[in-house]
């Protein structure tokens, strides 16, 4: 009874979720041409103050970078989903990353899947932003609409995908 005040898994599986504590911007605004020109496909950003990092999305774990510093998830829906954790954190070779998934986990959206320790990577002259990127929007001719700027806590709806 009642089944409609329950959350609707199909908006859900649209959304992305805050991956951190912190405060979100629109991806066209952080320092990295890359990913602010969308070169890496469409996205969005938090600047974290939390070290803790969450699954904006549900799926499965597709990668887990070398460096730690990358994780990718592919949803059911078939979108590709990369987890990027600092800018030009690559350069830092995993040392301030613990990663706490693997490739062929499945995780829920809202889990914690790493722990990037923000002190190390600001001590190195990096940035901490958290960046969540749909690589295969192009082929899918997605839009993403980011329905939260300013403090967020992780697990809160960011933005949302349409068509």
């Amino acid at each position: 009874m009642f089944k409609f005040f329950k959350k609707n898994p199909i908006w859900a599986s649209n959304s992305i979720l805050a991956p951190s504590d912190g405060t979100a911007v629109p991806i066209n605004t952080i320092e990295d041409p890359v990913f602010s020109q969308g070169a890496m496909g469409i996205g969005v950003a938090v600047n974290p103050s939390s070290d803790n990092v969450y699954a904006p999305v549900s799926g499965n774990v597709t990668m887990v970078a070398a460096t730690k510093h990358g994780i990718g998830i592919s949803t059911a829906e078939g979108r590709d989903i990369l987890i990027h954790m600092g800018v030009d954190t690559v350069e830092l070779k995993g040392k301030p990353f613990k990663v706490l998934v693997n490739s062929g986990d499945e995780v829920k959206a809202g889990e914690k899947i790493a722990v990037m320790n923000r002190q190390e990577v600001e001590a190195n002259g990096k940035l901490s932003t958290i960046i969540v990127v749909e690589t295969n929007s192009a082929e899918r001719k997605d839009k993403l609409n980011l329905v939260e700027t300013g403090t967020v806590k992780h697990g809160t709806d960011l933005a949302k995908f349409s068509y």
